[in-house]
């Protein structure tokens, strides 16, 4: 039974301190702006915006629960953080132009709020994908790349 356990532990493995991260704490704030644009776009009754802001939070809460269960030291096929920073990159450009053709074309108090909170978010997501990318490294020796992580 104790074999059974540790197997068992091993498969469901949190990495709590990625919650306590500034990447953790970053992707959090990003699923609770969503959250909140996502309830004001309801509100306001805008079903594209709604349904944008909804697809987001999803991709969000999924690389959270991704990089919080170590999935991403498991699934290899893929270079995780790269696929992070371009959902980042283009999701911080969609709402960018979202929030402002909600913030222009409102008509109900909730599309107002809903505009300004998705360009909060749209902040957030251009700080995430600018500190993954500088996390990125291409081509350089490990050396180099521990020096930098020590400034």
């Amino acid at each position: 039974m104790s074999e059974n356990q540790e197997n068992e532990r091993r498969i469901v493995d949190v990495d709590s301190a990625f919650l306590k991260s500034r990447r953790g704490i970053v992707k959090l704030a990003e699923m609770g702006t969503l959250l909140v644009a996502f309830v004001c776009f309801t509100v306001g009754s805008v079903p594209k915006y709604t349904a944008a802001t909804l697809l987001e939070f999803m991709i969000t809460s999924f690389l959270l629960l991704f990089y919080l269960l170590r999935l991403n030291k498991r699934l290899t096929f893929f270079f995780w953080p790269l696929v992070d920073v371009f959902n980042s990159t283009f999701a911080a450009v969609y709402f960018i132009v979202l929030s402002l053709m909600a913030l222009t074309t409102y008509r109900v108090a909730g599309t107002l709020v809903g505009g300004i909170v998705s360009l909060i978010s749209s902040g957030l997501l251009c700080v995430d994908s600018y500190t993954l990318f500088r996390n990125i490294t291409f081509n350089k020796p490990r050396t180099e790349i521990q020096s930098q992580g020590n400034e």
